[in-house]
This record gives C-alpha cells, structure tokens and sequence, in this order.
C-alpha cells in the first residue's frame, strides 16, 4: 500500500511516496497540481495527506480531491509529535513530507469523501478555476505585445474583471471545502469570543479541526493562548497548535 505525504509552502508542494522513499516537488498552481494529480493516480495510494497550512493547501486539497485521489488534510500538532516520537527533529520540506507520509501509514486517518453532487461542483470550479487563468495569461501576454494607448487600456480592464472572476471562485472552492454546516457552528462559536475575529476563526479552525470536541470554555482558553503575548512571538495558531496537540485524542477519533 502506497502514502504520500504533501509538505505545503506558497510557491511549492513537497512530496513523498512510501514505502519507495521517492520524494519530488511540484508548483502549488493548477498546472502543477494537474500534473501531479496525474502522477498520483498511476501510484494508486491509499492516502494523500497534506497539513493544514492557513489555507496554502485549499488549492491542492481541491484539485486533487476533484481529481478522485483518497485526500486527508492533517493536524500540523498531531504529526509534529509523531515526528518528535520517531526522533526526527530536523526539519526541511522534504523531512516534513516524508514525516506526513509516515504519519499517514502509521495512523490510517479516515479519507472524507464528499458527496457525489459535491464532488461535481467541486470539480466545475476548479475546471474553471484553470479557465480563467488561462485568460489572464493569455491577457498579460497581449499587454506586453500591445502598442496601442486604447488596446492597453481595454486589456487592463479585462484583467482587473478576469482577477476579481478568480478571487471569487477561490472563495467559492474555500468555502466548499471548509464550511460545511460542523465547520459554519465551530466558527461562530470562535467569533463569538470577544476580540476574535473571522481571521482568526478561520486560522485555528484549519491548524485545529478537534475544536468541535471542546465546550465554550475550553475554546475560550485557547483563544486567550493563541492571542497571548507569548503565542504571538512563537507562531501564533501554531503555537497555540502545538501547546494543545497532545490534550487531544489521535488523529482517526477527530470529529468528522
């Protein structure tokens, strides 16, 4: 049985294959994703993990989720431990997607498949997700060719529309994903701590989905952490990740 493991950065996904130990990189955009989509499916894996990053990992969590592969987004706390406890400490992109794909062999953690209906809607947004950026390098290209003032000037407004149009349906694939009516109830109960924010809401939401496991008082008391002097100097939400992760239970008893 094949696990890959997918270390996220904003310009980079990190990948690793066990138990062949092969490790490459592929561009976090959809050409790149498409590509490694592709790759993915020959190999047949039994799970594809990726941590959850603040929402760097929603493009590839969408695109290849669409594609049909078997995606699990992990607790960046749950698998830094498991690093911890197989005594790899170092770390680089490559060390961390080879740590996720050992975690994902290790724990199993359940893939939640979306609804058939989900799944198509999902995929009609990434389809035109790749469209329209499509446009927007086909505009780019043309304003760098043209020479008429009137020409430039229509291509811009065509591409402030066409850069809208995207942020739009990286929105709508945002939401797809992570607001679900579980995800929509832990997020108004963060919100309806004083000082915190839909930002904020959402950041401890993707790096701590067991949320749903804690009543209003313990979330209260990781709000104060994660907002803490201290917390901020070390990371944030991370921070407040790694102080919480083992109160909680493994990764496959994590609500669903």
């Amino acid at each position: 049985m094949r696990f890959v493991g997918i270390d996220v950065s904003k310009d980079w996904l990190d990948v690793h294959v066990v138990p062949e130990d092969e490790s490459f990189r592929s561009p976090n955009n959809s050409d790149g994703i498409d590509q490694l989509a592709a790759r993915l499916r020959e190999l047949s894996p039994k799970r594809v993990a990726l941590e959850a990053s603040g929402g760097l990992e929603m493009l590839a969590v969408a695109e290849l989720s669409a594609a049909g592969l078997p995606v699990v987004v992990v607790n960046p706390a749950q698998v830094r431990s498991f690093a911890n406890a197989l005594g790899k400490r170092a770390k680089t992109d490559t060390i961390d997607a080879a740590v996720i794909a050992a975690f994902a062999a290790a724990m199993k953690p359940p893939v939640r498949q979306l609804p058939d209906e989900a799944t198509r809607l999902l995929a009609d947004l990434v389809s035109r997700r790749r469209q329209i950026i499509a446009m927007i390098v086909a505009e780019e290209n043309r304003a760098r060719r043209a020479t008429a003032r009137q020409t430039l000037k229509s291509i811009r407004r065509l591409l402030l529309a066409l850069r809208r149009e995207l942020e739009g349906i990286d929105e709508e694939m945002d939401d797809h994903i992570r607001k679900s009516p579980i995800w929509l109830v832990r997020q108004k109960l963060l919100t309806s701590m004083p000082g915190v924010g839909e930002v904020t809401a959402r950041t401890l939401l993707a790096e701590l989905p067991e949320l749903g496991r804690l009543d209003r008082r313990q979330i209260a008391s990781l709000v104060g952490l994660h907002r803490s002097p201290a917390s901020r100097a070390n990371g944030g939400a991370r921070a407040s990740s790694a102080a919480a992760g083992a109160a909680f239970a493994p990764a496959s008893s994590w609500p669903r």
